[in-house]
């Protein structure tokens, strides 16, 4: 991710991590809460299937990360490296 991050011209602030059992929000709820509390506009995750297994749920979570909160989601899976 940081090198993914460093290639497109962006710097790794943080990564939010889903713990299964935890009783802690969720990751998802605690990056929205970070989105909108900052001036950050871009989400990168290593693939979609991070925020949910059924394409249904991923889209409606992209859609809520790009449409609502106006950040752009940077995809990694299939990324080519050098």
């Amino acid at each position: 991710m940081a090198a993914h991050a460093t290639r497109e011209g962006f710097a790794l602030e943080r990564l939010f991590i889903e713990r299964l059992g935890a009783e802690d929000e969720s990751a998802f709820f605690t990056l929205i809460d970070a989105l909108k509390a900052t001036e950050v506009k871009h989400v990168i995750v290593p693939s979609l299937w991070h925020f949910a297994r059924l394409p249904g749920f991923q889209a409606a979570m992209r859609d809520h990360i790009e449409r609502e909160i106006g950040a752009r989601l940077w995809i990694v899976q299939g990324a080519k490296t050098p």
